[in-house]
C-alpha cells in the first residue's frame, strides 16, 4: 500500500510541476489540477481508502470527459491520456481491511466504463475524410493521349501524365476477385558496396504484348505481358560509385515506329544475352537513362543498342558540364519523347558541394542524338546548342522528377528543384531564384521559357517540386481550359492553365516566418494554393506522448 501511495504521489507531482509550466505557456489547466488530485489520493490511500477510491473514480470519469472534449473519439490521444490512469486503477480496486465495498464498486464501475469507452475508439477512424465527385463537372470523352487502350507507353501512360487507364474490365466491385497470374524476380539486389538509397521505383511500360522495366542498376528487362516470361535483358554495366546519392531507375521512355501508333514488330525471346549487346539500326526505340550519366537508345525487339543514335546508341550526358565529379550528376527519371526530340534532365547531388554540375535541360534529335537545344536555368535566354569548348552554368537548379508534355501546344513541363547547396540561398543568382522549386514550361522546338510558376520563394528547405505534372482539361466558369495539376511537398495542389501558366485555382501570398543564418535571408511571403491538404496549425491538444506527464 505504501508503494502505491508513493507511485501515485510521484505521478501526481510530475503532473503538477509540468502542468504549472504548461499554464505559464497558456496551455491546459487539466494537468496541474489532476496532479493535485492525485497527490491528495496518495495521502489518503492508506488511512481513508474508500474516499480515495471514490475520488479516483471521479478523476477517471472527469479525465475521460476532458480527453474526449480535447481530442475527440480517437484511440491514440485517448490512450495516452487515460492509459496510465486505467492501469493505476487495478491496485486501487483492492479494498482495505475493514473498509466497506462502496469505494471499490464505485471505482470498478468507473474503470470498466472508461476502459470500454477507450477501447471502443480503436476501430473508429477519426481522421477519415469522405469526398464525393461532382459528376456534373466530369468531362465526357476526356483527352487521354494517343495511346491504345491496353497499352502504357510512358511513365504516366502518355506524356500527359494522367496515369489513367480507360480499361473497364476490373472494377471496384470485382477487384477482390483478382488472382496472381505470374510474378517475376529481376535478380537485381542491393550490394554491400551500393549507396544507401538503392531503390526500386520503376513504372513499367506496356507496348503491345511486352512489358519493359528497368532496375536500380540499370538493367532493362523485356517480359511477355501474358506469361511473365523473360524475353531479353540489357545490362548497362553501370560501375559502382560511392559519391552517387541515388541508385535507382524510375522508368524508360518509348519512341513508336515511324508509322506511328503503339504497335512494334514481334518481340522475340533471345537465346543468349550476348545477342542483345550488338548494335542495330532502330525504327522504334527505348531510352534508358543511367546512373553514370548516359542516355542509351535500345531496340525494343531485341534489346540491342541503336547504332543510329549518338555514339553507337550511347550519349554521354556529361558533355559540356562544369565540375565533372564522378557520381554528382545522373538521370533517374525517364526522358520525354515528343515532337521529334528526346528531352533529358538530371539530378545533381543535394548539398554535396558548391561547385557542382549544371542542372541544364537538353533536347536531342530522337533519331540521331544531335543536340537541338539546351536550357540552363542560370542562363535561360541562350538555348541554342552550346559550343564544344563551352560549359553550362555551375550548380544551376535541376529537375530530377518526371516531366510531362503537350505535343499540340508544343510545350514540355518540368518540375524544378533547387541549386546546390539546396538549403543555402546566398549563392543564388536572380535567374536561379526565379526558376527554383517551380514548374517551368519550355518550347519543345526551341527550349525557350513560355511561363514559370514558383511554389517556394528563396527555398531554404529543399522543397523542390517532386511530382510529374498531370495535364487535364478542366471545366471552369469561363469554359473548358487546358489544365496542369501538380502537388508539392507542402501539401498544396496547384492547378494552372498549362498554355499560359495562369492559376485556375487562386494562389495567395502569405506572410512567412523570418530568421536565417548570417549572410542569408528568408522570403517575406510564400505562395499558398486554394487547393491544399495542409493541416491546420498544431495546438497543444493535437500532441501527446505515451503517458500524460510527457505532454
Amino acid at each position: 500500500m505504501i508503494l502505491l501511495a508513493i507511485l501515485l504521489f510521484l505521478f501526481g507531482l510530475s503532473l503538477l510541476i509540468g502542468g504549472v509550466w504548461l499554464i505559464s505557456l497558456g496551455g491546459s489547466w487539466y494537468y496541474a489540477l489532476a496532479g493535485i488530485v492525485l497527490i491528495v489520493i496518495a495521502l489518503l490511500v492508506k488511512s481513508r481508502r474508500t474516499f480515495a477510491q471514490i475520488l479516483y473514480a471521479l478523476l477517471l470519469v472527469a479525465t475521460a470527459i476532458w480527453a474526449y472534449w480535447e481530442a475527440g473519439f480517437d484511440w491514440w490521444p485517448l490512450a495516452s491520456r487515460l492509459g496510465v490512469l486505467l492501469l493505476l486503477t487495478i491496485p486501487l480496486l483492492i479494498p482495505a481491511r475493514g473498509d466497506g465495498r462502496l469505494g471499490a464498486v464505485t471505482l470498478a464501475i468507473a474503470w470498466v466504463g472508461v476502459g470500454l469507452f477507450t477501447v471502443a475508439s480503436i476501430p473508429y477512424d477519426a481522421h477519415r475524410i469522405e469526398g464525393t465527385l461532382n459528376t456534373e463537372s466530369v468531362i465526357q470523352n476526356p483527352r487521354l493521349g494517343e495511346v491504345p487502350e491496353g497499352d502504357w507507353l510512358s511513365y504516366g501512360r502518355s506524356n500527359l501524365g494522367q496515369r489513367y487507364s480507360p480499361l473497364e474490365q476490373i472494377t471496384p466491385e470485382n477487384v477482390r476477385e483478382l488472382e496472381l497470374a505470374w510474378e517475376y524476380q529481376t535478380g537485381d539486389r542491393k550490394g554491400p558496396k551500393d549507396v544507401g538509397e538503392t531503390t526500386y521505383e520503376a513504372t513499367p511500360l506496356k507496348v503491345g504484348n511486352t512489358l519493359y522495366l528497368c532496375t536500380p542498376h540499370n538493367w532493362l528487362v523485356a517480359l511477355d505481358a501474358d506469361t511473365g516470361e523473360e524475353r531479353w535483358v540489357y545490362d548497362a554495366q553501370v560501375p559502382l560509385e560511392s559519391q552517387r546519392q541515388h541508385q535507382t531507375c524510375r522508368g524508360v521512355s518509348y519512341l513508336p515506329p515511324s508509322g506511328g501508333g503503339g504497335d512494334i514488330p514481334e518481340v522475340k525471346t533471345l537465346q543468349s544475352p550476348a545477342e542483345s549487346q550488338a548494335s542495330v539500326e532502330c525504327d522504334s526505340q527505348l531510352f534508358l537513362p543511367t546512373s553514370d550519366a548516359r542516355l542509351l537508345a535500345l531496340d525494343p525487339v531485341t534489346g540491342a543498342r541503336c547504332g543510329n543514335f549518338a555514339d553507337d546508341g550511347s550519349l554521354n550526358l556529361l558533355h559540356n558540364m562544369p565540375h565533372k565529379q564522378d557520381g554528382f550528376y545522373y538521370s533517374t527519371s525517364p526522358p520525354v519523347v515528343a515532337n521529334g526530340v528526346v528531352v533529358v534532365a538530371g539530378a545533381v547531388n543535394d548539398n554535396y558541394a558548391i561547385n557542382s554540375p549544371s542542372g541544364v535541360i537538353r533536347a536531342y534529335d530522337v533519331k540521331t542524338g544531335e543536340l537541338v537545344w539546351n536550357w540552363d536555368p542560370a542562363n535561360p535566354e541562350q538555348t541554342q546548342p552550346i559550343a564544344e569548348n563551352e560549359t553550362y552554368s555551375t550548380s544551376s537548379p535541376n529537375s530530377w522528377a518526371v516531366a510531362s508534355a503537350d505535343e499540340e501546344l508544343g510545350l514540355v513541363y518540368f518540375p524544378m528543384g533547387n541549386r546546390t547547396p539546396d538549403q543555402l540561398g546566398m549563392y543564388r543568382t536572380p535567374e536561379e531564384e526565379k526558376y527554383s522549386s517551380s514548374v517551368v514550361a519550355l518550347s519543345l522546338e526551341t527550349g525557350q521559357v513560355e511561363w514559370v510558376q514558383q511554389f517556394v520563394h528563396h527555398d531554404l528547405w529543399d522543397m523542390d517540386t517532386p511530382a510529374q505534372p498531370s495535364l487535364v482539361n478542366i471545366q471552369t466558369e469561363q469554359g473548358l481550359q487546358p489544365g496542369l495539376v501538380v502537388p508539392t511537398k507542402q501539401g498544396d495542389v496547384y492547378v494552372l492553365n498549362r498554355e499560359t501558366g495562369e492559376p485556375l485555382i487562386p494562389i495567395t501570398e502569405q506572410a512567412a516566418p523570418q530568421g536565417t543564418i548570417e549572410g542569408d535571408n528568408a522570403a517575406p511571403t510564400q505562395p499558398v494554393s486554394g487547393l491544399s491538404f495542409r493541416p491546420p496549425p498544431l495546438k497543444a491538444s493535437d500532441m501527446w506522448g505515451p503517458r500524460p506527464s510527457t505532454r
